[in-house]
């Protein structure tokens, strides 16, 4: 009987076609795919045409073209200011008041509850921030009076 090596690889034998050979890491870094490059060097100079090719097929009433149009001039919003008005965050303490106040504000409709949780983790993060200054104080004060 013959001896195989090991394969060094965990995942060899559900790799799919040909591994690459030692020293051959594959495509580079930064390179970019030829039917990509080719469409490119065919639209350049075209896009102007093409804009407004767009636009009046949109104006025509082209309802594809329309959508794809509006898309480009005003993209879907992601994120909307949310006005609310949270209560003074100063101790840890007040993380409670706020937090009964954001979920009043879900119950009466005036927030939607992924806007209260974004509000949320922002008063969490404030609180942590207090906390993380006011155990620095704390530190600080113990390690200058064993220092006396």
């Amino acid at each position: 009987m013959t001896e195989h090596a090991p394969n060094p690889r965990k995942n060899a034998a559900r790799t799919r076609g040909k591994p690459f050979q030692l020293g051959n890491s594959g495509r580079p870094s930064g390179s970019r795919n030829k039917a990509t490059l080719a469409l490119e060097a065919l639209l350049d100079g075209e896009a102007e045409a093409l804009t407004r090719k767009a636009i009046e097929m949109a104006l025509e009433g082209d309802t594809t073209v329309m959508r794809l149009v509006m898309d480009r001039i005003i993209p879907p919003r992601k994120d909307r200011p949310v006005t609310f008005a949270l209560p003074n965050l100063e101790t840890p303490a007040d993380a409670v008041k706020a937090s009964a106040a954001l979920v009043e504000a879900v119950a009466s409709g005036d927030l939607t509850p992924s806007e209260a949780e974004g509000l949320s983790r922002l008063v969490d993060r404030y609180i942590r921030a207090v906390e993380t200054t006011d155990t620095l104080e704390r530190l600080e004060s113990l390690e200058a009076e064993k220092l006396r």
